[in-house]
C-alpha cells in the first residue's frame, strides 16, 4: 500500500502542462491506445457518455485553426497526437432522446420494464435538481463539464506512461467551430467542441510545480 501512495503521488508531481514538443519523438501506438482506453472507461453521470474523441492527424486544418487556438500553438507545432474532445449536443442528451434511450437499451441493456422510471428520473435531474433545462448554455455547459472527467483521466494515464501533455481550452470555439464544421471533422447536429488534448515528449524543461498547501485545500467539518 506505501508502494502504491508513493506511486500516486510521484505520477501528479511529475505531472506538467507541456509547453513544447519535440516533432521527432512519437507516441507509441500501443500507449496511445491505452490513454484512449482511459477516457474511454472514464465515469460520467448516469452512465450516458456524452463524449466522442477525435484524433485529428490532418495537418492543414490544424493550421486552420492555429490562429483561433492560441492555447494549442506548440502543440500544433510538434505534437505527436491532437485529440478533439466532442461534447454531446443538447438534442442528444435531452432525457427522452434517441441517444440516451440508445445507451439506456443497447449499451446499458436496462429491461423494458425499468426504463420508464429510469428516464423519469433523469428528467426529474435535468428539470428540477440542476435546472438544465431553463437554457440551452445550462444544459450544454453540463455536458461539458461531463467530458472534463475523461479528458482529466487521459492526462493521468499519459503521465503514468511517461508522456508529456497539454490540457487545451484557450481557443475561440466559434472560430475553431466553425472550420471544423466545414472541414467535416463532426456533426454539429449530434456534437460540439469543448476541449482539446496534445500528446507527446517536451523539448524543454518545465517550472518547478506550484501548488497551494493543502491546509488552504482541504478543510474538515466534523
Amino acid at each position: 500500500m506505501q508502494e502504491a501512495r508513493k506511486f500516486i503521488l510521484e505520477t501528479f508531481q511529475n505531472r506538467y502542462t507541456c509547453k513544447g514538443y519535440d516533432p521527432e519523438k512519437r507516441v507509441a501506438d500501443e500507449d496511445f491506445m491505452v490513454i484512449m482506453e482511459a477516457g474511454r472507461l472514464s465515469p460520467s453521470s448516469m452512465g450516458y457518455e456524452p463524449w466522442k474523441f477525435v484524433l485529428l492527424n490532418n495537418q492543414a486544418i490544424k493550421e486552420k485553426i492555429r490562429p483561433y487556438s492560441w492555447g494549442a500553438e506548440k502543440s500544433i507545432d510538434g505534437a505527436s497526437h491532437f485529440v478533439l474532445i466532442l461534447a454531446r449536443s443538447n438534442q442528444d442528451m435531452r432525457y427522452d432522446s434517441e441517444y440516451i434511450q440508445y445507451i439506456t437499451k443497447e449499451i446499458q441493456q436496462f429491461p423494458d420494464d425499468q426504463i420508464p422510471a429510469r428516464t423519469e428520473k433523469f428528467k426529474n435531474f435535468q428539470e428540477k435538481d440542476f435546472k438544465l433545462m431553463e437554457s440551452e448554455r445550462a444544459l450544454f455547459d453540463w455536458t461539458c463539464k461531463q467530458t472534463y472527467i475523461p479528458f482529466t483521466n487521459m492526462l493521468t494515464a499519459a503521465a503514468i506512461l511517461g508522456v508529456d501533455s497539454t490540457p487545451i481550452e484557450g481557443f475561440d470555439r466559434e472560430e475553431v467551430e466553425e472550420i471544423l464544421i466545414k472541414e467535416g471533422v463532426y456533426d454539429p447536429e449530434h456534437f460540439r467542441l469543448s476541449c482539446m488534448i496534445a500528446f507527446g515528449y517536451k523539448n524543454r524543461d518545465h517550472r518547478p510545480k506550484t501548488r497551494r498547501r493543502m491546509e488552504e485545500v482541504l478543510e474538515v467539518f466534523d
